[in-house]
């Protein structure tokens, strides 16, 4: 069987992008029973000896918390490209978030704001090193853009919190838009 990581490639690709690849139906939420999951990676091929311990394991000992496991449900946390929208609970953020970006990005974000383009939401960070190792998948020099979040949200734009380090938003627009800075190095693929 395969490594924690290629597993948890599979689980997120199953639970974010193509469900329907798995014959598996995510509820409103994303949530999916974990015992479906096992069963529809068993038959997908290459997850013959699968438990529903050995993805419990996996989920607890992650350090990028991608998953979830609630009772005998689990789901992604954030990253979806589904046709259904996975619903969210709005919370107030913090006063700034952070996005990182590569730099050709820049203008079409200060023209239209930042936009969830192929995923359901748009991701933010919590703090300015997150969102360079975001934004340097992408830029060997990535722009890192200041979110004033708390005044875009007493204006009404939604936020919600997936965890201790990243927010989701259903676009920001470019009014709550600031240019932090510019990284000089490659700040690597923390992903």
């Amino acid at each position: 069987m395969g490594s924690d990581e290629k597993l948890s490639k599979e689980v997120s690709y199953a639970l974010r992008h193509h469900p329907e690849e798995y014959g598996l139906v995510l509820d409103a939420e994303g949530w999916v029973a974990l015992d479906m999951l096992v069963d529809a990676l068993r038959a997908h091929g290459g997850w013959e000896g699968l438990t529903c311990e050995r993805i419990e394991d996996m989920v607890g000992r992650a350090t990028k918390r991608r998953h979830e496991i609630e009772g005998r449900r689990i789901r992604a946390r954030y990253g979806h490209s589904t046709e259904t929208r996975i619903i969210k609970k709005k919370a107030c953020p913090p006063d700034a978030l952070y996005h990182g970006t590569a730099q050709r990005f820049v203008e079409p974000i200060f023209e239209l704001g930042l936009q969830p383009m192929e995923r359901q939401y748009v991701h933010l960070s919590a703090d300015e090193q997150t969102a360079e190792k975001v934004g340097a998948r992408h830029d060997a020099h990535p722009v890192i853009l200041k979110v004033d979040a708390r005044r875009a949200w007493e204006a009404g734009v939604s936020f919600y919190r997936e965890g201790d380090d990243i927010w989701l938003a259903d676009a920001v627009p470019p009014e709550y838009l600031s240019i932090l800075r510019t990284c000089e190095g490659d700040a690597g693929d923390e992903g």
